[in-house]
């Protein structure tokens, strides 16, 4: 009868825990077949923040985080993104031009230091030319050029030339770079027009055109008509003389008419 009641008691103990240990069982190889869904996604946004703002770039983290671009740069991990963030030192000497912008212009000042591909620091020194940025849409361009020079990496815009600095993260699929200058697309910011070049004056105008210094002499205007000009006056009696001491001679028609008369009378009374 004792054996008969402790082999009740062991099939008793069994009945229960062997249903326990087998939803415990299925548990475990759940878990290790199909893992968190925290475990799956991409690097959320606030690691790029917080990996900007413990490497020198604090100011343009926190801006970032507190904008609608910070969506954009989240949206744009999984597939690639390249972060070229400027430097405390840079964010504060552009603050007060971005505190002029609104509210679309900050954010695609923002956007415009994300390029939407993942580009590495030695990919970068080997490729030049115009590259798109996250701001880029339509026909508002947004994009700057890359150049390098040996190790030397710069973005220039028609306004700005930042060079890299230095690099904060680099693993697929995201890049940061520190750069030593704000980049300011044209579309926001225009740059100082350039003066042109004054022609070259050839010798005809030098020979023509009068001399700044000194005075010169004008011309007295024309007369207004024939009346105007005087007749007879002292220079044609000047030029009268002159005509008598070349050898020349001038009659008046007058006289002509008076000194035969007075001839004739003179010979008539002789006679």
């Amino acid at each position: 009868m004792k054996l008969h009641s402790a082999a009740t008691s062991v099939l008793i103990f069994l009945a229960v825990i062997l249903p326990y240990c087998s939803s415990v069982s299925q548990n475990i190889q759940i878990s290790k077949i199909k893992p968190s869904a925290k475990g799956e996604a991409p690097t959320p946004a606030m690691s790029i923040i917080s990996l900007m703002s413990a490497h020198g770039c604090k100011n343009f983290a926190d801006i970032l985080s507190a904008s609608p671009a910070e969506n954009t740069f989240e949206d744009n991990v999984q597939g690639g993104l390249t972060i070229f963030c400027p430097t405390d030192d840079a964010m504060k000497a552009f603050s007060p031009k971005f505190k002029n912008l609104t509210a679309d212009g900050k954010q695609s000042v923002l956007e415009y230091h994300g390029v939407p591909v993942y580009q590495s620091l030695s990919s970068l020194r080997t490729s030049n030319g115009l590259m798109n940025t996250l701001a880029t849409d339509g026909a508002n361009n947004y994009d700057f050029v890359i150049q390098n020079d040996g190790q030397d990496v710069t973005l220039k815009t028609k306004i700005v030339t930042a060079k890299i600095t230095g690099t904060l993260f680099d693993k697929a699929p995201v890049a940061i770079f520190s750069i030593d200058e704000v980049l300011e697309p044209t579309e926001l910011f225009k740059g100082a027009p350039t003066p042109a070049p004054a022609p070259a004056p050839t010798p005809e105008a030098d020979a023509e055109s009068p001399k700044p210094a000194g005075k010169k002499h004008k011309s007295p205007p024309a007369p207004d008509s024939p009346a105007d000009s005087p007749v007879g006056g002292p220079k044609d009696k000047v030029a009268d003389s002159k005509a008598d001491k070349n050898g020349g001679f001038r009659f008046n028609g007058g006289a002509l008419v008076v000194v035969p008369v007075f001839f004739i009378w003179f010979v008539h009374l002789l006679l």
